[in-house]
């Protein structure tokens, strides 16, 4: 499996749990993010471009666990920022995992093998390297010339340590489908556990806007990338979503599945939009009005949202939520499909790169607390 069987059971344990006690609304993930600030600063993200006493601020080790306590889900995503930054990031780690929690520590991989000493292995843990592609690609994405070969020697580092190692890929306007596949047997050679790929969101604070995927694109891209696949490879998304991406399901989005708590409190509605917070997340369940999010209500924002922070819980909860969903998903595991699509092998054969304009450059410290706008050149 693509996860361990005990995370598995846990995690399906807690959702039943949730169905028979009648909720409605309840959290599968917490993105816990305990820091803004970064060592990189890719066009492509809204999270750096806050002012410097706002990048210097962080969460304490008990903010971070009064927040999991609070929310009770089993799982724990750690993104920022870049979570390595912050001092007492494996104290944090470390009491997560002594809550028996199943964490995810995103990071881009730049002090991962020099830190990896300050992390036991344990199946509690695991590191969620941002990697956007093959080298070229990557090192586009990240706009940082380099950055795929020292994400990769982390990679490789912490596979040999004994440590779990999971990849996150986000694809923007221009991925080429053949090269993302290329990437996908890269990373299982290099030995990680599972790989994400999801369609990057727009941020409104992203400095460029002229690479994110709307609908169309996205199934297009996804329907090539996902179908006819090497049975070797090995996701940590549920199947439903998978099938989502390639315009096979319909789910609307469910925000609340992956709430947000940071410096500022719990974050409304969601991961990627930020509509006010919270003071505890019972007040995010009550005072959100959740009808104005997700593609039905209408929203803009929400428009050409597919990313996996919205809608891979309600694949989940499609999952429990009737005996069909529990077979339909049952047979999914069981009997895992390569997705053989002819349509889709065309697709593959007949990809051409769009022109794109450049990314944008930022140059930034490692605080993150200057940035200097520039082009930077890319097909």
């Amino acid at each position: 499996m693509a996860v361990p069987v005990s995370q598995a059971w846990t995690v399906a344990t807690y959702v039943l749990k949730q169905k028979l006690m009648g909720r409605k609304r309840y959290p599968l993930v917490l993105m816990l993010e305990p820091l803004f600030r970064c060592n990189l600063a890719c066009a492509g993200c809204g999270k750096i471009q806050y002012p410097a006493h706002i990048l210097k601020s962080e969460l304490s080790p008990e903010d971070c666990f009064k927040a999991v306590e609070e929310c009770g889900t089993p799982m724990v995503s750690i993104p920022g920022g870049e979570p390595l930054l912050h001092p007492k990031m494996p104290e944090i780690v470390a009491g997560l995992v002594a809550r028996k929690k199943y964490v995810y520590m995103c990071t881009n991989a730049l002090l991962l093998k020099e830190k990896l000493h300050l992390f036991k292995p344990s199946k509690y843990l695991s590191f969620s390297v941002h990697v956007d592609g093959q080298r070229e690609h990557h090192d586009f994405s990240v706009c940082r010339e380099g950055g795929y070969d020292i994400a990769m020697e982390g990679v490789r580092a912490a596979v040999a340590a004994g440590f779990r190692v999971t990849t996150n890929t986000t694809l923007f306007d221009g991925a080429d489908p053949n090269s993302v596949r290329a990437h996908f047997d890269e990373m299982m050679a290099a030995g990680v556990e599972s790989m994400m790929v999801s369609p990057g969101y727009t941020y409104d604070k992203a400095p460029d806007q002229n690479h994110f995927l709307g609908k169309a694109k996205s199934r297009r891209m996804f329907r090539a990338i996902l179908s006819n696949r090497n049975k070797e490879w090995r996701f940590n998304t549920h199947p439903l979503f998978s099938e989502f991406l390639m315009g096979k399901q319909n789910f609307e989005c469910t925000p609340w599945g992956m709430p947000t708590f940071s410096i500022f409190g719990w974050q409304k509605p969601c991961y990627l939009l930020q509509d006010g917070y919270a003071d505890s997340f019972q007040e995010l369940l009550d005072t959100t009005n959740w009808e104005n999010y997700g593609a039905k209500s209408g929203n803009p924002q929400c428009a050409n949202c597919m990313v996996h922070s919205g809608h891979e819980a309600s694949a989940v909860d499609y999952n429990f939520s009737s005996l069909k969903g529990f077979f339909v998903t049952a047979k999914k595991y069981m009997f895992s499909s390569l997705y053989p699509d002819a349509g889709a092998e065309k697709l593959l054969n007949e990809w051409r790169p769009e022109h794109t304009n450049p990314l944008i450059q930022i140059q930034a410290s490692a605080s993150a607390a200057k940035t200097e706008l520039q082009p930077i050149s890319g097909d």
